[in-house]
């Protein structure tokens, strides 16, 4: 930003005369794919593949095998130990996003005179300029990250924080940057996300009339389809630069992420991949010099990224999604 250097139901159970029995056939397949204890199980059967088998058939197995580890790993969120700290989870993943904001207002507060002399004499911006921009930034930051964790004028405040980056952005010059530029517009992916959990939906009934549907609803799905795509954003420059095994995984991961498929193991994926190479690179903890600015500045931009996938595991990927779309379909 700144200048840095599923119930089956039996007719009778008392009398089991009237019990529904299977069928012969039932039986027989009942026995060769016995359901699992877990409930995708009884409609994707896991049985090893057979010899000579179509490329279709064995697509499907691996499809189904994918599906039953996503399941898997789905499962971890219900721990009880998670459970206890969920409702906690929103407010962390909101401060993970905007810690990037704070982070980088004290330090212009703390290097002023560097970053007056960095835009005044380096830039040629103009002196009153330079001042004016630079005391709208280390004010509307905090301002701006302190109500949006606390769901207070959530408007006013995304606002606050994505006119300082889109400033930023063209006063600092980092538009011509593309790795700053897609990293920044990942954080707008972050900050509609949790502005799009602070929206609340309100639905009336009429009498034994169905709910109706709010607009908040789509409003707020598609903020979310929106932080959803911005946010995957950051992960094109990202992966390229890392290894294969890490390239195909994060691709399959972000594809995942963006149209809403399994949303949670994505997330999960994605948060882990990122959070490891932000903890072994950007540690700048061991840096005292200009490229410690640097290093922590891509650790708190990818602390707010990271934000936003921990606050999807919490929220969902919303109506507009695959995921939804299979539950109605």
């Amino acid at each position: 930003m700144s200048y840095r250097g599923p119930i089956q139901n039996d007719f009778n159970q008392q009398d089991p005369r009237f019990a529904r029995q299977p069928f012969p056939q039932q039986q027989q397949q009942a026995q060769q794919y016995p359901p699992s204890s877990y409930s995708y199980a009884a409609n994707r059967p896991s049985r090893p593949i057979q010899q000579g088998e179509p490329f279709t058939i064995q697509l499907k197995h691996h499809f189904n095998s994918f599906l039953a580890f996503t399941d898997r790993i789905e499962s971890l969120t219900t721990h009880p130990l998670l459970q206890r700290i969920e409702p906690y989870i929103p407010t962390i993943s909101r401060f993970f996003i905007v810690a990037t904001f704070y982070e980088d207002s004290l330090r212009i507060l703390t290097q002023w005179s560097d970053q007056v002399f960095y835009l005044n004499k380096w830039k040629g911006i103009p002196y009153v300029f330079v001042l004016m921009f630079l005391l709208f930034i280390i004010i509307a930051m905090p301002l701006g990250s302190t109500l949006l964790i606390a769901r207070k004028h959530t408007v006013i405040a995304t606002g606050l924080l994505i006119s300082c980056i889109v400033l930023q952005g063209v006063v600092y010059g980092l538009v011509s940057g593309s790795a700053f530029l897609l990293r920044n517009i990942s954080v707008i992916g972050g900050l509609l996300i949790a502005f799009s959990d602070s929206m609340v939906s309100k639905k009336m009934t009429f009498g034994m009339l169905p709910e109706l549907e709010d607009k908040v609803d789509k409003n707020k799905s598609f903020l979310l389809l929106v932080g959803r795509i911005l946010i995957v954003l950051m992960f094109v420059g990202f992966t390229f630069s890392k290894s294969w095994v890490t390239v195909i995984f994060t691709i399959v991961f972000t594809v995942c992420f963006a149209i809403g498929f399994r949303i949670k193991f994505a997330s999960i994926m994605l948060g882990l991949i990122l959070t490891f190479y932000n903890v072994t690179l950007n540690n700048y903890w061991f840096y005292d010099s200009t490229k410690k600015d640097f290093l922590k500045y891509e650790f708190y931009q990818n602390l707010s990224i990271i934000g936003g996938l921990l606050l999807v595991i919490n929220t969902g990927a919303g109506e507009i999604s695959v995921d939804e779309k299979k539950k109605i379909y």
